[in-house]
Parts: C-alpha cells; sequence; structure tokens
C-alpha cells in the first residue's frame, strides 16, 4: 500500500518511508544553528531535507532583509532551482540544531525517476513554491527602469519566462524610486538598474550577464549528449520529454527560454486534455519542468549559429564562441512573426511594438487602445485576452473576413467582445512616436480607399511566419521559403550534398543529414499546431533510437 500523503502546496509532512527512500539516495548531516545551507544567487544546490531542527528561508529587499517562512522536521528546503541547478532565489539557514539529509541533484532525478510517488510530492511543492514567491512578491532582486524602455522590457521578459521572481519599479509611477536610486548614488540616465542581495547594484546589464548571474546558460563543452535539442517550444520540449525518459542524455538550447512561438500565447483553448484552456507560458513551464525532472539539461540564452563536425560527431557552433557535441541533433528552432516593413519601426520593439500578448504586456496595456495585426489563431487569442485588460483593441487583417485563417470559435467570440473593432482588407502602412513610445498608427483601409489615424500606443504584430534557420546556412537542405525538408520530400541531390552514405533512406523527420531531425513549425509542410509539433517531438525519439542502434551496429562490425 502506498504511503498516505499529508501534503501542504508548500510545506509538505515526508513519512517515515519517504525519509528513509530520500537518506538512501543521499547522507546525513548535523549542523549548527546559523549554518547557511545556500544563499541567494547559489547555483547547483542540493535538495537539504530536514529529519529534526528548523530551517529559516528569508530573501533581500532594497529595505532589507525579509522572512518567507521557517521550515521544520519531515519538510524540504529548495524549489525548482534545485531541478535546474539554476540561482537560487532565497536564503536557506538553520534557526536551530538540525540532523539534515543532502540529496545531490544527480542522486535526486534519478529517484524521481523511479518513485513516482516522491517525484509528485517534490516537484509538485516546488513548483507551488517558485509560484508563491512570484506572485507573492518575495523576490531577492529589484528592477528598477522606465515603463517603455526596451531594455527593461527584455530583462523583464527573461525573468518572467525563467520563472526568477523579481519586483518591478518604475520612477515615473512612485517617487519612491528616485529616493531609492540617489540613496545608492544613481540617477536615470543609470537605468535599468538591478538590485541583488539588498545592496549589490548593477547598472545597465546585459541579458548575458543576467544568465551567467543566475546559472542560466551553463554547459558542459567536454559532454557529448545523445541528443542535441535547438529550440525549446513545444516541439523541443516534446523531444526532451520524451528522450530523457527513455535514458537518453539530453541537452536543450533555446536563444530566448522554453515556449517557443506558443509561449507567446495568452491563451491555447484547443489543445487536447484543457477544456478551459491553458496559457502557452504555462505550459511551457510544465513541460519544461518534466523534461528536468527526467534529466533533460535546459540552457538558455544562447544561439546557436552553425552546425558543423567532430568526427562522427555533429558539434553546434554557439554565438559565444563555445561549442556542443551530441550524436544526434533535433531542430526545433521554429518560426517568428514576420515584421511590418515600416522603417524605424523596429526601435520600438519593447517599447510599444511586441510579438506576443502575455500577461506581462497586458499589464502595460490597462486603459489604453490597441492594435493587434494578423489573422491566425494566436492573434485572435491576443485580441480577445488584451480587449479584457485594454480598453479598445483593433484587430487588423488584409483578407476581407477571418473564415479562412482563424478558427471558427474564436471568429464567433471576436464579434461578440463589444470592444474589438475588425479592420477587414486594411494594413498599417506607418506611425508616430514622442521618441520614447509610440503614439499613433497610421491605417489604410485598402477597400474604401483612405488613411486613418489610430490612437494606439501599443502595436502587438503576429503575422506570417519566418523559419529560424538562417543558422543552418548550408548545412541541411531548406524549401524556398526557408524550411528544413525532411524525409520523402528530400531529392537524391540533396541528400549527395548533406553526405548522406547510408545504405537506409532519410526517416520521415529527418533531414539531408543523417541523424540532424527537424520537428515541429521549422519543418517543411508541418502544421502549424501545437498539438502537431508535441507529436513531432514525441516521435522523433523513435527514429533517434533506431538511428542510433545503427551507428552502434555498424561499428560493431566495423
Amino acid at each position: 500500500m502506498a504511503d498516505a500523503i499529508d501534503f501542504n502546496p508548500l510545506t509538505p509532512r515526508l513519512t517515515d518511508a519517504d525519509l528513509a527512500r530520500l537518506e538512501a539516495a543521499g547522507e546525513r548531516v548535523f549542523g549548527k544553528a546559523g549554518m547557511v545551507l545556500f544563499d541567494e544567487g547559489d547555483q547547483r544546490i542540493p535538495l537539504w531535507v530536514i529529519v529534526s531542527g528548523a530551517v529559516s528561508i528569508t530573501h533581500s529587499t532594497p529595505r532589507g532583509i525579509a522572512d518567507i517562512r521557517t521550515l521544520t522536521e519531515r519538510d524540504f528546503i529548495g524549489d525548482i532551482a534545485v531541478l535546474t541547478g539554476t540561482g537560487a532565489v532565497a536564503k536557506a539557514a538553520l534557526s536551530a540544531d538540525s540532523e539534515l539529509i543532502r540529496v545531490s541533484t544527480a542522486a535526486l532525478k534519478k529517484l524521481l525517476v523511479g518513485d513516482s510517488h516522491l517525484s509528485d510530492l517534490i516537484v509538485s511543492t516546488m513548483v507551488a513554491r517558485r509560484t508563491f514567491m512570484r506572485e507573492g512578491g518575495f523576490a531577492g532582486v529589484t528592477l528598477i527602469g522606465t515603463t517603455y524602455d526596451r531594455a527593461t522590457f527584455e530583462i523583464r521578459d527573461l525573468f518572467t519566462k525563467h520563472q526568477i521572481p523579481f519586483v518591478w519599479l518604475a520612477p515615473e509611477e512612485d517617487p519612491v524610486v528616485m529616493e531609492i536610486l540617489a540613496a545608492r548614488g544613481l540617477t536615470e540616465d543609470d537605468l535599468p538598474v538591478l538590485i541583488h542581495s539588498a545592496n549589490e547594484v548593477v547598472s545597465k546589464p546585459s541579458l548575458g550577464d543576467i544568465a551567467t548571474c543566475y546559472g542560466l546558460n551553463v554547459l558542459d563543452e567536454a559532454e557529448v549528449h545523445d541528443v542535441l535539442v535547438v529550440g525549446s517550444g513545444p516541439a523541443g520540449l516534446a523531444a526532451a520529454v520524451y528522450a530523457a525518459s527513455e535514458g537518453l542524455s539530453v541537452l536543450v538550447l533555446d536563444s530566448q527560454a522554453a515556449g517557443g512561438q506558443a509561449g507567446t500565447s495568452s491563451k491555447i483553448e484547443n489543445y487536447l486534455g484543457f477544456p478551459t484552456g491553458i496559457s502557452g507560458r504555462e505550459l511551457a513551464e510544465r513541460a519544461a519542468m518534466q523534461a528536468q525532472k527526467f534529466g533533460a539539461h535546459l540552457v538558455s540564452p544562447v544561439e546557436a549559429v552553425s552546425l558543423g563536425r567532430s568526427g562522427v560527431l555533429h558539434q553546434l557552433n554557439l554565438k559565444d564562441g563555445r561549442k556542443v557535441r551530441g550524436k544526434s541533433l533535433v531542430i526545433a528552432s521554429g518560426a517568428r512573426y514576420q515584421k511590418l516593413p515600416i522603417e524605424g519601426l523596429d526601435a520600438y520593439e519593447g517599447a510599444g511594438v511586441y510579438y506576443g500578448a502575455t500577461a506581462m504586456e497586458g499589464m502595460l496595456c490597462g486603459g489604453s487602445e490597441v492594435t493587434v495585426v494578423g489573422g491566425g489563431n494566436s492573434a485572435g487569442q491576443g485580441a480577445v485576452f488584451l480587449a479584457s485588460v485594454a480598453e479598445h483593441v483593433h484587430l487588423v487583417i488584409r483578407r476581407p473576413d477571418l473564415s479562412e485563417t482563424m478558427s471558427e470559435y474564436l471568429i464567433r467570440r471576436i464579434l461578440d467582445t463589444p470592444n474589438i473593432t475588425l479592420h477587414a482588407e486594411s494594413e498599417i502602412i506607418g506611425f508616430e512616436a514622442d521618441g520614447r513610445r509610440l503614439t499613433q498608427l497610421s491605417l489604410r483601409r485598402n477597400r474604401l480607399g483612405d488613411v486613418v489615424s489610430l490612437q494606439t500606443p501599443f502595436l502587438f504584430l503576429m503575422i506570417g511566419a519566418n523559419p529560424c534557420t538562417g543558422w543552418l546556412a548550408d548545412s541541411i537542405a531548406l524549401d524556398d521559403k526557408g524550411f528544413a525538408k525532411t524525409g520523402a520530400s528530400l531529392s537524391p541531390r540533396e541528400l549527395v550534398r548533406g553526405g548522406w552514405a547510408l545504405e537506409r533512406d532519410p526517416s520521415p523527420l529527418e533531414t539531408s543529414r543523417p541523424r540532424v531531425y527537424a520537428v515541429g513549425d521549422v519543418r517543411s509542410g508541418s502544421v502549424k499546431r501545437v498539438a502537431s509539433a508535441v507529436g513531432e517531438g514525441s516521435v522523433v525519439v523513435h527514429a533517434i533510437h533506431r538511428a542510433l542502434a545503427d551507428d552502434l551496429a555498424r561499428a560493431a562490425v566495423i
């Protein structure tokens, strides 16, 4: 009979059997009151289990140290940072002499794979704790930056996508912010500013600096992986989950964070198993945690710039100069929304121009008019979501109506929402700005032959999709639009150019280069749906297993 779970989302009570299994995977440790188990920012922290005693959890603020809670016997310390290896967002110190069990991350992952009871208990608690930190304002880092500053938006986006709790303060909205800056000898010219651990101040940090500080982009160049995955949208994450769960070593790289284009969707309502819908961000967070639980290593933001060879291995060359190698490669780099061909508009990305409509963007739009460009499901979901927070939404499409590009349920919802106006057979042709942000857009109504102004400081672009294959250059065969060709669509000439010297034909998801696969939106001929991407990401693992087994057999013969 399974142990009964006395479960509190934040402080579960471990049973004697739970403690025994955890101790078998770790070691007993005795500590005196005041001993620090880990501090804010510490990376690769183990799981600490309290056998007896007490542990105080605190975090830093610009005004000093704040208590979060005290944990006692039969509890464990840590949140998702234990699984991901990223920087801790709080400090843990013994508040009494204590007896503990220390379990390394590697041992914990092995235990979670083999023990469903502990897996459910520990992972659920870790996720709940990180959510509690984010939503409760318990953050060890404070970001100070103006509302319409591009750099500030990019930092907020990075923290949000990586589930790093932070507090954002905008000087124009809170005069106290200037006092915080002045106390540290800073002015508005130093923005954006990060304040770590109460007193550590960083002015104008780069995204790379932040990623390094929190351990988001740590990788071992010497390690050879069974599977390299480029892109952590639904397809890439599915490949990671299934490959890692089947015992393959998996490294997932992404230039931004888990989620891909799907992660920018405010709500996905037609994905199987979620009758009330799920946001793209939440789906990505769950899948990323699932992959890491099975042992996959997710690294971002890092960018692959080319594909090379290292003997029989595939080698990814990264923008920062690092190199990673693997026996197989899954290209799941997806596609990006197209930009409008309007000179100067890209200067306002993050300052009025956005490519996704999530809760973070919604925070900026309260009481304003916004414009959404696009006629697909993502644009429809974005328009409906923004209508719940904005004063009015203008939905702009080039077609006469939405029937050919959008699901019927979304069309009905848009037409029934009073503060959404559909501008059919129209397009954005210009804009005005005050140097900091957009102020209005020029809308050409092709049917009427006139141009009108939209007083909207927010523009959401969800049009078309360009494949993210520029980094592949001549490495694999691409179609005339730049999407990766696979399987039966490859010509004999393309296979020869890809170095295909095998007796077998490429598997359905395999590119012109052996053991290099393409899944999801980046693949030529793919169905641009989340469910389809997940399906391809899971199915490709079977082909990888067969290819690796064939290579092993061939090596044995030689």
